[in-house]
């Protein structure tokens, strides 16, 4: 049986995604190395943990919003896909976010 998938929020996936970031201790330099596996491509460092978990967050933005304009769609992650509304089209269309807030 299938596993249902839903769509999330970006906080959201971003959230899921980080449930199975990997981190570790840089191997020639005092780093902490946090990659979401995930998200192929998708890593970053900082000194402290706790600044490359806030230094993957962006990474991940980055990440989602450069497939994004690429047009592709974000992998499902954890049984969550995200959510991505359509933008208006035409030129009295007001520009507005893809992703669910």
């Amino acid at each position: 049986m299938a596993k249902k998938v839903r769509d999330a929020t970006l906080s959201e996936y971003v959230a899921e995604i980080l449930k199975r970031s990997v981190y570790e201790k840089g191997e020639m330099l005092e780093v902490v190395v946090a990659e979401a596996p995930d998200l192929p491509g998708c890593l970053t460092q900082a000194p402290t943990f706790e600044e490359a978990r806030e230094n993957l967050v962006d990474a991940i933005e980055v990440w989602l919003m450069s497939g994004l304009r690429s047009g592709e769609d974000p992998p499902i992650v954890n049984g969550c896909r995200l959510a991505i509304t359509t933008a208006p089209q035409g030129p009295s269309a007001k520009p507005r976010s893809r992703l669910k807030a």
